[in-house]
């Protein structure tokens, strides 16, 4: 098959997700493209989920995005439809590429749909007595010619690939969230992989213009291998100060360091409610039995989604309460580990302002968008250097343990260099710098 020809019959299971909402939109149009550019082609995409509801207001968000996307891209617009006298004005272009991209899109709540299908996308539930039975399914009913792109984040690739009977027709393809805005695509083969299929996903890849990072296929991969070790150290250094203060204010006090002093977009504490206290669980628990030199668990965060927990994301994309509470984005709240109930950060904010002392003046916005960045990461760096504070020590601890877990990720064959690793990290976490570096030495 050509690159067309695999794009027939495209399914995108947990369509109505919101990674598998991502996924769907990119893929709509990416084959609408081909189409305007490969007249006679003919095409399907099936959004599949388990959620009637959920299919519904899918269509709604692909008809807004499609929109959107339409408008950024006109003078493409104009040449692939020149030969429709019919499209005059902008707006009548516009509505002819939605209809085009929405034309292709038939949703359904039945896995039989996805039969026959030369390509599947699958975001569904982080688990592989899930994942596992749905791909073997769809993989006796396709004939052999099925292509599986995996959205797992954790799970190796050869594990679902011998389970499920694929014979190396999948791999892995990590998005990022949300994956019409990252850039970021982690690509895993398993030791099985189909060199073509390989082949494919980095043209596809680079047709919807992600950046792309090899992974080699070790439970978690490059992301999530540095992200929940990271994630472990924040709350085991928490834990340890709380020996000497209220364990509440040491939460809030590494949160704020590994935000203003690490120059970082948000803190750990709300990267863990960005993705989910029990996803991050669940990832912890799927990557433990592949180390076994380590022990990635954190019974803090066993009681506290024992206490209802969770963080995560509403459908609409704002913050659900975890560690802390929100009101438009911003933490207001900090949950009492003991009760479950949350109380205002307002008072920790003296006491930690007192532990942190002098910040080293610079936020994440200012390092990370600035056209001299280098040379502002330098100047950043060497003041934090000569600081002495609670804040800076602290500061200079994570910054150190965050470069012995990037660098462990290249020594264990996880990442194929520091490069990849610094890549990930910039790209789909949006550090201001990769973890591998000159500043922590």
């Amino acid at each position: 098959m050509d690159y067309c020809e695999r794009l027939q019959k495209v399914s995108v299971l947990g369509a109505a997700g919101k990674m598998g909402s991502g996924i769907l939109l990119l893929t709509a149009m990416e084959m609408a493209d081909q189409l305007l550019q490969n007249k006679g082609q003919k095409m399907e995409l099936w959004a599949i989920d388990l959620s009637p509801e959920g299919l519904r207001g899918l269509i709604r968000y692909l008809r807004s995005q499609v929109l959107k996307a339409a408008e950024k891209k006109m003078v493409w617009l104009r040449r692939v439809y020149a030969d429709r006298p019919d499209l005059v004005e902008n707006g009548d272009i516009i509505s002819a590429y939605v209809e085009d991209v929405l034309g292709l899109v038939s949703t359904s709540t039945h896995l039989s749909d996805a039969w026959g299908s030369t390509m599947v996308f699958e975001a569904i539930k982080e688990d592989p007595s899930v994942k596992v039975p749905v791909l073997s399914e769809i993989a006796q009913q396709g004939g052999g010619k099925t292509w599986f792109f995996t959205n797992t984040s954790s799970i190796p690739i050869s594990r679902l690939d011998e389970q499920a009977g694929l014979n190396g027709a999948v791999i892995g393809f990590h998005f990022y969230n949300p994956p019409a805005v990252q850039k970021l695509v982690e690509l895993i083969p398993g030791k099985n992989t189909l060199p073509e299929l390989v082949e494919f996903a980095r043209m596809y890849a680079k047709n919807l213009r992600k950046v792309v990072v090899p992974s080699n296929d070790h439970a978690g991969f490059i992301g999530n291998g540095h992200f929940m070790r990271d994630a472990l150290w924040a709350i085991q250094t928490a834990e340890k100060m709380a020996e000497t203060m209220p364990l509440q204010q040491a939460i809030w006090f590494v949160n704020r360091v590994s935000q203003e002093f690490l120059l970082r977009p948000m803190g750990i504490f709300q990267l863990i409610d960005y993705v989910g206290v029990d996803v991050v669980i669940y990832i912890m628990q799927v990557m433990n039995p592949f180390l076994p030199d380590e022990d990635l668990h954190s019974p803090f965060l066993d009681a506290l989604l024992e206490k209802g927990v969770r963080g995560g994301q509403f459908s609409d994309g704002s913050q659900k309460d975890g560690f802390f509470k929100y009101e438009k984005g911003r933490p207001v709240a900090i949950v009492n580990p003991v009760t479950g109930v949350y109380e205002s950060t307002a008072p920790l904010d003296e006491a930690v302002k007192a532990l942190i002392g002098e910040l080293p003046g610079l936020t994440w916005k200012e390092v990370n968008f600035a056209p001299d960045k280098a040379e502002k990461l330098s100047a950043f760096f060497a003041r934090l250097k000569g600081m002495d504070s609670h804040g800076a020590r602290l500061a200079s601890a994570y910054g150190r343990q965050s470069r012995l877990i990037g660098e462990l990720l290249v020594n264990s064959g996880v990442a194929q260099s520091a490069d990849d690793v610094n890549t990930v990290l910039k790209t789909g976490f949006f550090h201001a710098y990769g973890p591998i570096n000159e500043y922590f030495n």
